[in-house]
């Protein structure tokens, strides 16, 4: 067995020790979790984007609790399935995990959460663990590699994607002619761009979408492909607070997922549209755009409080002229200037001319 392995056999060994010991002393056991969703324990790094303090406040879960003994009880036994998954090197998804036992779990939520915690109390990685996650997202373009599986797979085949592999630890062998990679936010604008024959038309390149909120997979994919090519890495997002926050997620990473921030982010992301600017730039007519609701002001507050926006001084005057506007659009409101005019006219001038920022 590898010694990563034998690290997370440890690891969890001394948990169990740990409550062994507590049962000694006729203590009641408690497990105690980094409080992953407070902005008070995250730091910001610019080479590494959000990750969790060194010294970080904690909450407890204990066992003589009425509250907290279901949760402390479900942990151990999600360690109990972590611990033979990764003595016997097979791996299980997420759903495998609540579906062997959706009386115990609930949903497929607290089966999530509880894994995502055990990560972080653990300090290790959830593929480490042997845990996968489905995949949502879907890449397409100039990229070949080779599958956990052997398989040789090859993601500008036909107009249809390929899914992100389930396990993209596993995949090799990654090689591309590809100029740039561009993260598009919404699986329709993807689906448009390989119709309209993007990839060909403006030279060899990479597009990945994560259908809105990016899963792990997807995030760890973009981050091989940077790790490995080195190419330039655009956005395509909605010029309205939650395509600037997907963008965040793939460039900064996400609070709850930031003790795992150096396998996730990308802090090399340019943010190439759709600009607030270029809504007055283009002339977009103004029934295209849509009011900012309170909910959406409420958002754009929040994003511009956050700690990497203060280093992104023109991320911020864009953000500023949105909130000033009081007006977002999606990028299908370039077709109200021409059907095509994204694919023929808006990328490939933004990425002859350098419009991004």
């Amino acid at each position: 067995m590898h010694c990563v392995s034998s690290q997370v056999l440890a690891a969890i060994e001394r948990i169990i020790q740990g409550i062994m010991e507590s049962l000694s002393r006729n203590e009641a056991p408690v497990l105690t979790l980094d409080n992953r969703s407070n902005w008070a324990n995250i730091e910001f790094n610019h080479t590494v984007g959000l990750q969790m303090a060194k010294h970080c406040t904690t909450r407890k879960v204990r066992s003589d609790c009425a509250k907290s003994a279901p949760k402390f009880a479900l942990m151990l036994k999600v360690l109990s399935v972590i611990y033979r998954l990764v003595q016997s090197d097979t791996y299980a998804t997420k759903r495998d995990i609540y579906y062997n036992d959706v009386q115990l779990y609930g949903s497929q939520t607290v089966v999530d959460n509880i894994i995502s915690d055990l990560s972080c109390m653990l300090k290790i990685p959830r593929i480490n663990l042997h845990i996968l996650s489905t995949s949502k997202g879907c890449v397409a373009g100039d990229l070949w590699f080779t599958a956990e599986d052997g398989n040789k797979v090859y993601c500008g085949g036909s107009s249809s994607a390929v899914l992100v592999p389930i396990n993209v630890e596993g995949i090799r062998n990654l090689s591309t002619q590809a100029k740039f990679i561009l993260i598009i936010e919404k699986d329709a604008t993807f689906q448009r761009l390989l119709d309209d024959n993007f990839c060909s038309r403006s030279g060899p390149c990479i597009l990945i979408t994560g259908k809105g909120v990016p899963d792990l997979n997807t995030r760890l994919l973009t981050r091989k492909l940077w790790d490995s090519f080195h190419i330039p890495i655009f956005t395509l997002v909605d010029a309205d607070p939650y395509g600037i926050e997907i963008m965040c997620i793939y460039k900064y990473g996400s609070i709850s997922m930031s003790y795992e921030a150096h396998h996730l982010t990308v802090p090399a992301i340019s943010w190439l549209g759709l600009l607030p600017s270029d809504l007055e730039r283009l002339f977009i007519p103004k029934d295209a755009l849509i009011p900012l609701s309170a909910m959406d002001q409420r958002k754009l507050l929040s994003i511009q409080k956050r700690p990497y926006i203060s280093c992104q001084p023109i991320w911020k005057r864009e953000i500023e002229k949105m909130a000033a506007s009081g007006r977002k659009a999606e990028i299908q409101a370039l077709t109200s200037i021409s059907p095509d005019f994204l694919s023929r006219v808006y990328l490939p001038n933004k990425l002859r001319y350098g419009g991004w920022i």
